[in-house]
């Protein structure tokens, strides 16, 4: 048998009163989804346990089939595998978002404009974070490039230390001051946003991007803080040699800390636009490779709920369903066993800007076993009448084993 996981990350959503009361999923054109779905298990996961933050590190975790409870140790960290960064068992690894933030002169006065600054590229990025590290890092901080806006600090034998931080994406248009870094050990932390602003306000780089109506990456922003991951591979897990396809760092981490085979893909971004074609490609491509599984992470979703973007979320949903499920049922016929499951990690609804922890919606497809009863239609309002898995990553082993 082999296994093919589509993560549609954010997917999920609220009802809209612009798309008459139903959700983007609900109102998108998905010809291939419906087709999986007439003989489809369709039905809900809650992947976030309770007392955790909605972050797409908890729920990707819970969909591979990890109970975050026992594996959880932070998101950054996970980033940092992706990256090659080898921590210590007494580093801090921290995500550091390069944001746009308002030009008020106090900073807790200044407003969070925008969290990706205007999804920068990696090339202009990189640039900026060594100039950080030129100018801020030491011994104890270092500051690392990755892609995009996304980049990643290591606090050297910091673990322990007390801070609360806030992801970016939370607190779009609010005004920041609420949001600092807060706990008895922020002190640095803090120091280093308002050096970073110091810094970056007026860098060549953000003068060429304001000229071109980009948003300017004017602060760093650091949270999603966490430990050393150790995480027993998925194989030993579940009897199956797998691979993980995606952009984003976090997800690129958790697959290699699973013993997955993390897979490139010329054109995916991580961003709204990405190469949807190449990673169903890719992905059936490694199947026929001879591996039994492989997991598809699909950022677009989210990034256009975090945008507040209707149209783009929409559209996003459209190119899943035409792009990569399209590509699946095209290639069914090369497969002699083929079971397909679709799901998003979180709902990232549009009204909010941010991450929710309701359940979400799964289909789960079997080539050879075929639903003869299916609900038949794959949104959130249906799934509420299909099966339910309080704990989501057991959700997985249902996956596999049908039981």
């Amino acid at each position: 048998m082999k296994y093919l996981l589509i993560l549609a990350d954010g997917m999920a959503d609220y009802e809209i009163a612009e798309l008459g009361n139903q959700t983007p999923l609900e109102y998108a054109h998905t010809p291939n989804m419906n087709t999986l779905a007439r003989t489809s298990i369709i039905g809900k996961a809650a992947t976030i346990p309770e007392g955790f933050p909605p972050g797409s590190d908890v729920a990707n975790l819970a969909v591979m089939g990890y109970d975050p409870r026992i594996y959880y140790t932070g998101r950054s960290p996970l980033e940092a595998v992706s990256m090659g960064i080898e921590l210590s068992d007494t580093d801090l690894a921290l995500r550091c978002n390069l944001v746009t933030l308002s030009d008020d002169k106090d900073y807790q006065d200044k407003t969070m404009l925008d969290y990706s600054s205007g999804e920068i590229s990696s090339a202009e990025s990189a640039v900026l974070i060594k100039t950080l590290q030129e100018k801020l890092g030491s011994e104890e901080i270092h500051f690392h490039p990755g892609i995009s806006y996304r980049h990643l600090v290591v606090w050297k034998n910091a673990l322990g230390k007390r801070i609360m931080l806030t992801p970016p994406h939370d607190i779009t248009d609010r005004v920041v001051g609420e949001y600092l870094p807060a706990g008895q050990d922020s002190g640095i932390l803090l120091d280093l946003m308002l050096k970073s602003n110091s810094i970056l306000e007026n860098h060549p780089i953000n003068e060429k991007r304001r000229t071109t109506r980009q948003n300017p990456a004017t602060s760093a922003w650091f949270w999603g803080e966490g430990k050393k991951p150790t995480l027993d591979s998925f194989e030993s897990l579940y009897g199956l040699k797998g691979s993980v396809v995606a952009a984003v760092d976090l997800v690129k981490g958790l697959g290699i800390s699973a013993g997955l085979k993390s897979i490139e893909v010329e054109g995916a971004t991580g961003a709204i636009e990405t190469n949807f074609a190449g990673k169903a490609r890719a992905a059936l491509d490694e199947l026929k490779r001879g591996q039994d599984f492989v997991y598809v992470h699909i950022e677009s979703p989210d990034e256009s709920g975090h945008q507040g973007s209707l149209d783009h979320k929409v559209w996003s949903i459209e190119q899943i369903d035409r792009e990569v499920v399209g590509m699946v049922i095209d290639e069914l016929e090369q497969f002699d066993d083929l079971r397909v499951m679709i799901i998003p990690d979180h709902p990232t609804p549009l009204s909010i800007r941010t991450h929710s922890r309701e359940p979400v919606p799964f289909m789960i497809f079997d080539k050879n076993n075929p639903v003869s009863d299916s609900i038949g239609i794959y949104t959130e309002k249906s799934a509420d009448h299909g099966m339910f898995f309080l704990e989501g990553y057991k959700l997985m082993e249902y996956f596999i084993t049908g039981k």
